[in-house]
């Protein structure tokens, strides 16, 4: 098995406890509000949504499930593994993201997130490819972090 590892950073000026709200906790109830051209539906098909839940995220092209390995609202932490759909194949067994809320010096957020890719034997993951799942992330975050600054009271 082969192993990638990637770190990134975004900051926001949203204050960590409602970003953490809006795209983690409640994530299956916002993103399909707010990307219904992208995300169909989200639900739990197995668990509550905690630690040990597995939610399967379906798009208009596809579905993922994830499994949360960890969710801890003090700490505004958040780690899971894509495992399976989308993104899973026959080069990729399984991802897993840690991702950690802190709050900056100017009252937003430092998002801090690392992406680690489990490879079947050791394929060699293109640097394209790792851009194009940067990307999506981003996007999905630069979409949230729009909507709470459009809805100030919004997961206040």
């Amino acid at each position: 098995m082969g192993v990638v590892t990637y770190t990134d950073e975004h900051t926001s000026s949203v204050p960590p406890a409602r970003i953490f709200k809006a795209s983690i906790v409640d994530s299956h109830n916002l993103m399909p509000k707010i990307l219904p051209d992208a995300i169909k539906s989200i639900e739990f098909i197995k668990g509550d949504g905690g630690t040990g839940s597995i939610k399967q995220i379906n798009f208009a092209g596809g579905s993922v499930k994830h499994q949360i390995d960890e969710l801890d609202e003090k700490t505004f932490t958040y780690k899971y593994t894509l495992i399976e759909g989308m993104g899973i194949s026959d080069k990729i067994e399984k991802v897993s993201y840690d991702i950690k809320f802190e709050g900056s010096s100017d009252g937003g957020t430092i998002s801090k997130m690392t992406t680690t890719i489990y490879t079947h034997g050791e394929i060699e993951i293109k640097e394209e490819e790792l851009k194009a799942g940067k990307e999506k992330v981003l996007g999905l975050y630069k979409v949230v972090e729009a909507y709470l600054l459009k809805n100030p009271d919004a997961y206040a």
